[in-house]
C-alpha cells in the first residue's frame, strides 16, 4: 500500500480504538502503585471511544478531515494525564495533515513526530520512560527510517514504527525506576501500543472489533454528568449466589471492597452487603448491563430487578417547563469556582465555601474536558477558578480552560488533593482581583500536607514498604508510608509521618467504609497523642478512601 486515503483513516482510528477497548483492563493492571485507582486503561479508552464516536458516520475522503475530527473528539473526551497526551499525540498529527487528502510515508512520520512535538509541549515537566519516551523514540526512528528508504509502502513503515514502539515500551523500566522496582512497563505506553497494533490490523486489512467478552463496557465517569443528574438512571438490584470453589466454576474469586470500587465509578447510592454465599446489591447507574456482566463473572443470580428512574424524571421535567423561563437570559456573575470531589459530604464541604459546580469524579473516574466545559457553561460567570484535587485532573482541567467559552476567563489552582482544594476555596475572596486570588490560593494549598488511607489491590514491595494485598496503605503524598491490615493504625503511622512541631490542624476526612466506632476510637487516638493540634473531624462519604487527612 503506497497511500492512506481518509477512508483507510478512519477505519484505523476504529481498529485502533476498539483494539483500546478489548485491552484497557490489562493496561490499567499495569498501574504502579497497588492502590485501586489503576485507570490510565480506563482513561485512554474513554478518550478514544469519544475520538472514534466523532469520525464513525463521517464519509469524508480527505484524511486532514477526518483526523481533524478525531483530534477534536479526543480532545472534548480527554480524561487523566494519560487521555490529554494521547489527545495531544493526536492533535499534533493532525496538524501535520493540513491541506492533505492522502498519507505516504513520509507524510506519516512527518505527522508522528509532529504528534510528539506538540504531545511534549503540553506537559509541563515531561518525565521519560512513559508514553512520551515511546511516541518520541518510535516517531523519531520512522522518520529516519523513512529518510533512508523513500520508496518503502505504508504497511513495511508502519510495521518498523510499531517494532520500534514496542522496543522503546520495553526500555520504559530502565528510565522510571519505579517501573522496575514493582516489575511493569509504563501503563500509557502501553495503551499507546494498543492503539498502533489496532492501525496496523487495518492497514493489513483487518478491522479489529470490540470484543464483548472484556470485563466491562465503557465505564462511565459516575451515574450522571453532572449532580442533579446523579439520582436518575436505573435503580439495579440483584442477588448473586458465589461458588463455594470459583476458579473450578469457571468463575473469579469475588472480592469485596474490589466490587464497591467498581460500582463506585460505574454508579451510585451503593449497597453491597454480603452473607456467606450470597452478595446483595443495589446501585443506581446509568449502564445496568455494564454491571451485571462485571458481576456475572463472580456467580449466578438470584433474583434480579432494575427499574427506570430517568423516565419519570423527564416526564416530569415535561410537565413543569416554563417556556418563558426557558428563554431568560441571565446576567453574567464575576466569579464561580467549580471543584472536583466524590462523596456526599465533600461535596457539602465545598458548598459551604461558596463553591457553584461540583463536578462528580476523583481517584477511579476522571472527569473529561468536556465535563470541565459543561461546568463551565453552567457557571455563567466571567472569571472562574477550577480546583481539580487530583493531579491526574490537571491536564484536562487546563485544556478546558483553553477552550472555554469566548469572554470567560478559566484559570486552574492546580490542586493535587481535597485538603487542597479546600484549604484553596477557604482564601478566596470575592472582593479580590482574579490575579490577587490565583496568588492568594495557590499559596496556601501549598502550605497543606495531604495524606489518604485505602487498601492494596495487590502484594509488592515499593518506597521499601512491604505491602500485602486487602491490607490498609498510607499515602503521604504520593509515598506509601505504612501498610497494616488495621486501618486506623496505619492512619495513625502516616500521622506520625505528617505532623512536626509546626503543625496546628488536621482535618480528618471520613470515608464510607468508616465505621462510626473506627472514627471514634481514631479521633481519641490523635487526640491523646496531639493534643496541642486542633482537630477537626468530617464525614466525607468518599469511596476508596477509608480516611483523607490534612495537615496544616
Amino acid at each position: 500500500m503506497k497511500y492512506i486515503d481518509g477512508n483507510m483513516l478512519k477505519q484505523m482510528i476504529i481498529s485502533g480504538a476498539n483494539n483500546l477497548f478489548n485491552h484497557y483492563p490489562e493496561v490499567d493492571a499495569l498501574n504502579v502503585f497497588p492502590v485501586p485507582d489503576g485507570d490510565t486503561g480506563t482513561n485512554m479508552n474513554l478518550t478514544i471511544s469519544s475520538g472514534a464516536k466523532e469520525i464513525r458516520n463521517r464519509l469524508d475522503t480527505d484524511v486532514y478531515d477526518i483526523a481533524k475530527s478525531f483530534s477534536k473528539g479526543l480532545l472534548m473526551g480527554a480524561r487523566g494525564n494519560s487521555g490529554v497526551i494521547l489527545s495531544q499525540i493526536f492533535r499534533g498529527f493532525s496538524q501535520a495533515l493540513e491541506g492533505a487528502s492522502r498519507i505516504d510515508s513520509s507524510l506519516l512520520a512527518e505527522a508522528f513526530v509532529s504528534g510528539k512535538e506538540v504531545a511534549y509541549k503540553a506537559v509541563m515537566r515531561p518525565v521519560e520512560g512513559t508514553i512520551l519516551t515511546v511516541i518520541r523514540e518510535s516517531s523519531d526512528a520512522l522518520q529516519e527510517h523513512v529518510y533512508r528508504n523513500p520508496n518503502i509502502d505504508i504497511n513495511k513503515a508502519f510495521e518498523y514504527f510499531l517494532k520500534e514502539a514496542y522496543e522503546s515500551l520495553d526500555r520504559t523500566p530502565e528510565l522510571l525506576p519505579v517501573l522496575k522496582e514493582v516489575g511493569v512497563v509504563d501503563s500509557g505506553g502501553a495503551g499507546l501500543i494498543k492503539v498502533l497494533e489496532g492501525f496496523q490490523s487495518a492497514i493489513n486489512g483487518k478491522v479489529i472489533e470490540r470484543n464483548m467478552a472484556t470485563v466491562t463496557e465503557e465505564p462511565q465517569q459516575m451515574a450522571a454528568a453532572n449532580v442533579e443528574g446523579e439520582e436518575y438512571g436505573y435503580c439495579t438490584e440483584f442477588i448473586m449466589r458465589l461458588p463455594e470453589e470459583p476458579i473450578s466454576a469457571g468463575k473469579k474469586v469475588f472480592s469485596e471492597k474490589r466490587f464497591q470500587t467498581f460500582l463506585t465509578s460505574h454508579g451510585n447510592s451503593i449497597v453491597v452487603v454480603r452473607d456467606e454465599e450470597l452478595v446483595k446489591v443495589h446501585v443506581h447507574t446509568l449502564n445496568p448491563g455494564n454491571v451485571l456482566v462485571y458481576a456475572q463473572q463472580f456467580g449466578e443470580f438470584v433474583k434480579l430487578k432494575i427499574e427506570n428512574m430517568s423516565e419519570q424524571h423527564t416526564q416530569l421535567q415535561e410537565e413543569n417547563k416554563d417556556p418563558l423561563k426557558q428563554n431568560e437570559v441571565k446576567e453574567l456573575t464575576e466569579y464561580a469556582l467549580i471543584s472536583v470531589s466524590v462523596g456526599d459530604g465533600i461535596e457539602e464541604m465545598f458548598k459551604d465555601l461558596n463553591v457553584t459546580e461540583i463536578v462528580s469524579g476523583g481517584q477511579t473516574m476522571n472527569p473529561s474536558t468536556e465535563d470541565f466545559i459543561e461546568a463551565i457553561k453552567r457557571c455563567n460567570a466571567k472569571k472562574i477558578f477550577i480546583l481539580p484535587n487530583n493531579s491526574n485532573i490537571i491536564m484536562a482541567a487546563s485544556q478546558a480552560c483553553d477552550v472555554a467559552p469566548d469572554g470567560v476567563e478559566c484559570r486552574v489552582i492546580p490542586t493535587k488533593t481535597i485538603p487542597q482544594g479546600l484549604t484553596a476555596c477557604m482564601m478566596f475572596n470575592p472582593e479580590a482581583s482574579f490575579d490577587d486570588n490565583e496568588e492568594e490560593m495557590k499559596e496556601a494549598m501549598s502550605n497543606v500536607k495531604s495524606g489518604q488511607v485505602t487498601f492494596a489491590i495487590r502484594d509488592t514491595v515499593i518506597d521499601d514498604v512491604e505491602v500485602k494485598k486487602d491490607n490498609f496503605i498510607a499515602l503521604f503524598g504520593k509515598k506509601i508510608v505504612s501498610c497494616d491490615p488495621d486501618k486506623i493504625q496505619v492512619t495513625m503511622n502516616m500521622l506520625e509521618e505528617m505532623i512536626d512541631e509546626s503543625s496546628s490542624i488536621i482535618t480528618l476526612i471520613c470515608g464510607e467504609d468508616a465505621s462510626e466506632e473506627e472514627v471514634e476510637k481514631l479521633t481519641e487516638m490523635i487526640q491523646d497523642k496531639y493534643d496541642e493540634v486542633d482537630l477537626d473531624v468530617r464525614k466525607g462519604n468518599q469511596p476508596v478512601y477509608s480516611f483523607i487527612v490534612g495537615v496544616e
